[in-house]
């Protein structure tokens, strides 16, 4: 089986996803999705939108493309994210994006699809999930809960 079979039904259920939630981007990704998809297709980059902050203090994913979309402290949007953005990853390759928890990297694959990406994806659940019934993340949904590779900052 080649490399794009293994991953058009990934494609499809996060257009789906896409469809149903009425995004104005390629897809929604589950974390072992985008995981599976990143590390099978050629080409295909995670970019990683948290702030500097969140990177050294909570956790990196190795290999993801790291531009802040908000920076720290402040949470002031970042100017130059666009830019940063076709500097460090090609217009024609999928590109997945991913935050704390999913809100951040839809803004993110939006901003992408405006500036000509033609495949960006929102990554759901992001790194940290959302909070459980004590308030704390990292134990429903998202990257790390899921087991996915990652490394304290």
């Amino acid at each position: 089986m080649s490399e794009t079979n293994t991953t058009d039904p990934i494609l499809a259920a996060a257009r789906d996803r896409a469809r149903q939630m009425g995004l104005p981007y390629s897809g929604a990704l589950l974390p072992q999705e985008a995981y599976r998809l990143w590390k099978s297709t050629p080409g295909a980059q995670l970019v990683d939108v948290r702030t500097r902050a969140e990177w050294d203090w909570v956790g990196r994913i190795p290999g993801a493309v790291e531009i802040e979309m908000l920076s720290y402290p402040g949470n002031r949007p970042n100017p130059a994210f666009v830019q940063e953005l076709q500097q460090k990853v090609d217009a024609q390759a999928p590109v997945l994006f991913i935050c704390r928890s999913g809100g951040r990297s839809h803004n993110a694959a939006m901003l992408a699809t405006q500036a000509g990406y033609s495949e960006a994806y929102n990554v759901l659940e992001g790194f940290e999930g959302d909070r459980d019934p004590q308030g704390h993340r990292n134990t429903v949904g998202g990257w790390r809960a899921a087991g996915l590779p990652w490394v304290q900052g």
